[in-house]
């Protein structure tokens, strides 16, 4: 189309030009003028041509005839507009990109803690008590892991755990196991901490996390705990001076008592008086000790424990009170400590029968890594008559 144009235009120029040098109309075709004016108006006039035609191969351009004085009889014009069309470009589509991909290989082995299925961090069980934890494991490997996987202990407390356990079924990549192990809390009170990895089929031996190098683990706490009430647990004591009161030696102002003695003993006396009633009504479930002053005005009682060495954090702790029906009962009770030939008063309490019973709590940290002999007392202020003395669940403990 461009070239139609730009032909159509170079013609009628071309026409144009023989008409303005011929001086006759009819002549079929134009002289070339001999002077050389006539020369370079004729070279003028074809290159203007070419400039129109080259303008026009790039857009609209505007061409100005002028009057010349070599060329008597050709007249100036209007500037000519010639609108060249308009080109629309070549479209070519817009290049494709096309994204690139690393491929990245997920490794055969790898696995991820999804919850603590039993046994959360921090749970409590008695010394000695059994139990089954068990985790919530995925395979987040490309391998499938079948039953010649193991979970294996890997390093710190058993828990009298197996060194190896096997994995029940089959777990394909992106699935989830529970997976369980039969352990049991130490003997000992005290925190426990145990880590577990899984061993394939070849022996290898992978955790959790990204570098499948981290073990999962079970931690819980071991606790001394008594039941004195039923289906009610307690914290045991380190030491229960409630259910080995006859380890003492019970002494009077009459000599040694024996243990367990006579509820008729003038000399006085120590008993167990379980689940006991004391002044204000109040009924105990548990374990508790009478201990009689002897018999006389101003009498004494004490029972003297055999060596115990003292941790940091130890108390000692217990219920003091009378026992219901001695409405005569006013004693003092004593917390005392032996060292050698040394006794050391630790704490006293006043007990009239009208007083309501104490909850006595002794911190005894100051001893702590000391070797010593609780001894405990209870002193008639006045007549001994009706001392009941009530020593409910006297213990050594955290």
């Amino acid at each position: 189309m461009k070239k139609t144009i730009v032909f159509n235009v170079l013609l009628c120029l071309s026409l144009l030009l023989s008409s303005c040098n011929l001086p006759n109309a009819q002549t079929a075709q134009p002289e070339i003028p001999d002077s050389p004016e006539g020369v370079m108006t004729a070279v003028a006039l074809t290159v203007q041509a070419n400039e129109i035609a080259t303008q026009l191969a790039g857009g609209g351009v505007v061409v100005t005839t002028e009057q010349s004085a070599e060329q008597p009889g050709v007249q100036a014009t209007d500037p000519v507009v010639l609108e060249s069309p308009t080109i629309q470009p070549t479209g070519t589509d817009a290049p494709t990109i096309t994204p690139s991909y690393t491929s990245t290989s997920i490794p055969c082995d790898r696995a991820s803690f999804v919850t603590d299925v039993t046994v959360p961090d921090g749970t409590v069980f008695k010394v000695n008590e059994d139990f089954t934890k068990t985790w919530r494991i995925k395979n987040n490997g490309s391998c499938t892991w079948n039953t010649s996987y193991d979970l294996i202990f890997d390093s710190g407390d058993a828990m009298n755990g197996p060194t190896a356990v096997d994995i029940t079924s089959s777990v394909a990549p992106g699935q989830t196991i529970d997976i369980s192990v039969n352990l049991k809390a130490p003997d000992t009170a005290g925190t426990y901490k145990g880590y577990w990895k899984i061993r394939n089929a070849s022996g290898a031996v992978f955790g959790i996390g990204t570098a499948a190098s981290n073990p999962f683990w079970v931690e819980i706490k071991a606790q001394y705990v008594l039941s004195i009430i039923p289906g009610i647990l307690f914290l045991a004591p380190r030491y229960n001076m409630a259910t080995a009161y006859c380890d003492a030696d019970w002494v009077s102002g009459a000599g040694a008592r024996p243990c367990p003695g006579s509820g008729s003993d003038a000399g006085g006396f120590v008993i167990r008086k379980d689940n006991p009633t004391l002044q204000d009504g109040t009924a105990l479930n548990g374990i508790a000790l009478e201990t009689h002053p002897e018999w006389v005005n101003n009498g004494v009682i004490t029972g003297r424990f055999p060596s115990f060495t003292i941790e940091d954090g130890d108390h000692f702790k217990a219920k003091i009170g009378c026992l219901q029906g001695g409405s005569g009962c006013n004693v003092e009770f004593q917390l005392n400590y032996k060292v050698g030939a040394t006794l050391t008063n630790l704490a006293k309490w006043n007990m009239a029968y009208a007083d309501a019973p104490k909850d006595v709590d002794v911190d005894l940290s100051s001893l702590d890594g000391q070797s010593i002999q609780l001894v405990l007392a209870v002193t008639a202020k006045g007549s001994s008559s009706q001392d009941w003395a009530i020593w409910y669940w006297p213990r050594v403990t955290k």
